[in-house]
């Protein structure tokens, strides 16, 4: 698929990404240079490859090789103008890096690196349960999908809308953060479960991001005993500390550093030691695990995440606002990494559902 020469449009963390995936899975394609056609702030190159604005930099749009791919790697709204303006420019082979391409990259990816460190990759395909899909009044319509019978609809920010979804569960009832969902997103649906649920293998997933479950993945958690099922690992440069600087409020960070080493010096330094020399974790705040397991890190990362909020306080840039939830991403890989000789934790692949 990937031709000796390549371009990537895009030059932040997607395409960074991308790049990563590529040293590892194409080593002998040569990236000609991160494309870029914006006003936001870019470096002028990456690892020592140039970054070509193609709207301001004509000089060098011109010597540009049309017949080579480029692949897009950048979020998926911005796909359609992309095409638009690199097909004006006279270039024929355009590739969105779409959520399939990126979990064929991801996987191989992940398993090559795991190895080298000597990790163990498994997935839950490799080899009473409720999984809590999290919905709010504000997300967009999707394509009408069928739950699973294990799995059931929770609305969370129950307590900011006056819009009652008709849905299985509701985060605003008895003990909640319902009304911070503002800035914890769907960790007030795993408050909820931590705090309510009663089965005995539970999970959180997204109205429009699922696990690629088998069929029988309930029994080969519980014969295998697995303990916890997370999303295959993002992979971000140059680590995920960081990464996060890079992308979200920096103070908030270290706010969170601060207070991991008040709370524990020696886990503190294995968290400083993760996030510093390591760039993958997973996203989405997604996780399957037994309750019992679950439990234990609730306890372990909303005290933290609460500590956080009330030293940083709100951001008025929402997306900003919401780093108790970027935060947790960081964390609970974290977490699962510290307690490895503890927990059995496989990984699955998730989807995203458009429409």
């Amino acid at each position: 698929m990937f031709n000796n020469e390549i371009y990537i449009f895009g030059a932040h963390s997607r395409a960074r990404t991308f790049k990563e995936y590529l040293r590892v899975v194409s080593p002998a394609t040569r990236i000609l240079g991160f494309l870029v056609d914006n006003d936001e702030k870019n470096d002028e190159y990456v690892d020592g490859i140039e970054v070509i604005n193609i709207s301001t930099q004509q000089s060098k749009v011109v010597d540009l090789n049309r017949e080579t791919t480029v692949f897009l790697s950048t979020r998926g709204v911005y796909n359609e103008h992309e095409i638009k303006v690199l097909s004006d420019l006279g270039f024929k082979s355009i590739v969105p890096v779409d959520a399939d391409l990126d979990e064929k990259l991801r996987n191989i990816y992940v398993q090559e690196q795991f190895q080298k460190q000597g990790r163990d990759f498994r997935k839950i395909n490799d080899d009473s349960a409720c999984i809590y899909v999290a919905k709010s009044h504000h997300d967009k319509q999707t394509k009408s999908i069928e739950l699973y019978p294990y799995e059931k609809y929770i609305q969370v920010g129950a307590a900011l809308s006056e819009n009652r979804l008709d849905v299985d569960f509701h985060d605003d009832l008895g003990e909640s953060i319902s009304e911070r969902n503002k800035q914890f997103c769907e960790l007030t649906g795993l408050y909820w479960i931590w705090k309510h649920a009663r089965e005995d293998v539970v999970g959180l997933v997204h109205y429009r991001r699922h696990f690629k479950l088998p069929v029988d993945w309930f029994r080969r958690l519980m014969d295998r005993k697995i303990d916890v099922i997370l999303p295959v690992p993002l992979f971000v440069a140059p680590s995920l500390e960081e990464n996060y600087k890079f992308r979200h409020v920096g103070e908030v960070w270290d706010c969170m550093m601060d207070l991991l080493k008040v709370k524990d010096t020696e886990e503190y330094a294995a968290a400083k030691a993760f996030f510093e020399t390591n760039g993958f974790y997973s996203p989405c705040n997604m996780i399957i695990a037994k309750k019992q397991v679950l439990d234990r890190y609730c306890e372990w990362v909303f005290p933290i995440l609460f500590g956080v909020v009330e030293k940083m306080g709100q951001f008025e840039d929402p997306y900003q606002n919401r780093y108790p939830g970027f935060l947790s991403e960081r964390l609970l890989s974290f977490y699962f990494y510290y307690h490895r000789d503890e927990y059995d934790v496989v990984y699955a692949d998730k989807n995203f559902i458009d429409g």
